[in-house]
Formats: structure tokens, sequence, C-alpha cells
């Protein structure tokens, strides 16, 4: 797929994620490459300001203070930044509420929408955010809406909002292409996760498969959130009782400690059975499933810690929506003990799994 964002477009889409993560470290870096690249600094500026509304006042006071430091040590080096165009004055007779309204009316695809349920909240939409912000017209609605569906891909547990906002970018005048190189964007310059976030939502609100358009980018599952557990490499010596890729990093290799095994999504062992040992599974990241014979499978997610039994048939793998790391280890180990690899768990028998 191609990127058909341009330049300035990409550089503001990868700062509003970064300045919503609160990573100062990678915005600073952000910040200079999009000056390098003449981005101007009345938009960068607008882009932090309006994020308050989204992101909190701490993130976007934290963002504005970063680029003017950035400013002081160009300005002090004798680099001269493109200023860009501030914001037109609003003529006396401005009405937020009554051209909050009606840009709030348009994002939503042209039906008028009350939140009766909360009236200030719905006062501060339409008179304030849709009002007031909407209508400095130093970024162009479009703008502000890639602005917004960027930065909500940085925010865990936003869906609703981001799928909202996908949707209203079309109606802002963000092309469909545009929308859908938001995700390569980030990919590219932020991280898999937040883009992971914005493909879904895109796929979601277009009808389209998320496999069939960013399998080749992020495959069709969940990255692994911010792992600080190392991946390590694909495990060919046991991919005969897989189904899918996983991969494995041993923590002590040489004494034969714990390994850390990932999966990618679906991606699962066949059932088999420890002999004269026990195995422990420690969930680190993701999400994934472990299945005794006979019994409920049970759901992995960070910090579940299972215990297998010596002579216990099970399985355990990835979820289908997910990437998953769990360490494991054995204990209790007894002389001539083995594992019996045995059947797969077949599409037929994972496809019942709860999604």
């Amino acid at each position: 797929m191609e990127n058909v964002l341009n330049q300035r477009q990409q550089h503001l889409s990868a700062i509003a994620c970064l300045e919503a993560k609160g990573d100062l470290k990678h915005l600073d870096t952000a910040i200079r490459a999009a000056l390098d690249d003449r981005v101007a600094v009345s938009d960068i500026k607008e882009a932090l300001s309006q994020l308050y509304a989204y992101t909190g006042f701490p993130r976007s006071l934290n963002g504005l203070g970063t680029l003017q430091r950035i400013l002081s040590e160009r300005q002090t080096a004798g680099i001269t930044d493109e200023p860009g165009r501030e914001a037109e004055p609003l003529p006396a007779d401005y009405d937020a509420l009554q051209q909050g309204t009606e840009v709030q009316t348009q994002l939503v695809g042209g039906q008028p929408f009350n939140y009766t349920f909360a009236p200030a909240t719905d006062y501060y939409l339409k008179a304030h955010l849709f009002g007031d912000i909407f209508a400095r017209n130093n970024l162009s609605y479009a703008d502000r809406e890639l602005v917004t569906v960027s930065a909500l891909s940085g925010i865990e547990g936003v869906e609703p909002q981001l799928k909202a906002h996908v949707s209203g970018a079309r109606n802002m005048g963000l092309s469909d292409a545009e929308l859908h190189s938001i995700p390569l964007t980030l990919y590219n310059k932020v991280g898999n996760v937040e883009a992971y976030r914005a493909a879904k939502a895109v796929c979601e609100v277009y009808g389209e498969s998320l496999a069939d358009n960013y399998d080749a980018l992020l495959g069709n599952g969940r990255p692994v959130d911010f792992s600080v557990w190392p991946k390590g490499e694909l495990n060919t010596a046991y991919a005969q009782y897989f189904i899918g890729n996983s991969y494995l990093a041993p923590l002590d290799a040489q004494n034969g400690g714990p390994v850390n095994v990932t999966f990618e999504p679906r991606c699962r062992n066949n059932w088999h059975i420890h002999h004269k040992s026990v195995q422990v599974l420690i969930c680190v990241s993701g999400r994934g499933w472990y299945q005794e014979w006979g019994k409920e499978p049970v759901e992995m997610t960070p910090g579940t810690v299972i215990p297998i039994p010596a002579e216990v048939k099970h399985w355990h793998g990835a979820a289908s929506d997910s990437w998953f790391q769990h360490v494991t280890y054995m204990t209790r180990v007894e002389e001539g003990a083995s594992t019996e690899w045995l059947e797969p768990v077949v599409d037929e028998v994972y496809d019942q799994l709860p999604r």
C-alpha cells in the first residue's frame, strides 16, 4: 500500500501520536525532523494546542514546552525555521455555539448531535472544541482530524472515539487513501501498536479486512504492547509441533533456564504431555489461551501464571487477534523426563474459543 500523505501530513501525524503517548524523547526527535523539513512552526504549535481537548492539558503543555525549547535551541544555533501563519482574528459578532454546532454536524455526517445526558459537555464540545478551536483557520478541518485520529491511535482504550473520528475525518475532507495511509505513517514514525490501533479503526469503519489491507505490515492481530521481553529467533526446531510462527528467546541459555516464547496471532502448539516434570507458564504480554484435555480453555493475560502438572495433556498459544508472550520453565524434573507431542489443535477446535 502506497503512503499518499505528504511529508507535512506525516510529520503532524507522528507529532500528534507521540504527544498523546507522552513520549517526550521521541516527540523531540519528531519535532526536529518536522522543522528540518520546513513544516511551519504555527502548524506544529496549533496541533499541540488543539490536542489538549483530546489528551489533556498536561500532555499538550508538555508538547508545547518541548517545541518551545527546541525553537530556542535552534535559534541560538542560527537556524531560522518557517514561522507559518497565525489564525486570523474572529469577527466581532462570531457565535461560537452556532459555528461549532454546524462544524460538529458536518463531522458526524450531516445529522445534529446533542449530548443530552451531559448538557455542559455538549456545550463545551460545540462552543469550544468545534467552535473556538476549529474556527482557527491556520489548520484546515482535514488537518485537525488527521491530528485527532493520529493522537487517539496513541491512547489505549478510546476505540469508540477513534472510530468516530475516522468517520469524521472522511466528512472533513481527508481522502480514503489518506486515511488508509495513517497506519503506515504511524508504523514508520511511532510504533506498531499505534499503527495497529489506527489500522483496526480504519478497517472497521470501511468494513474491510485488516489482514487484506495491512497483513504484510502488521499481521492479522494486535501487536505485543510495549513489551520489554525479547522476541528471539524463529522457532524452527519445534516448528513441526506448531500451527503458525513462534519465536524462542532463552533467558538463561547456558543453564537451561526460562525461555520467553512469542506467538503470532492464531499460533498454537499441538496437544502435548510433559512426563515426569511440571511446566510453568507466565504470561508477560499480549493475550493467549491454555487448555487441558476435557476442560474449558483459560484466557492468559499479563500476570497469568499456570503450573501444568505432569502427565496432563494440554496446549497453549495466542488469541486470534493478538500476539502473545509467555515465559516458561520446567520444575520438579525427575529422571527420564520427556515431552510427548500429540495431534494438532485443529481450526475446528481453535475457532470455538471465545472472542
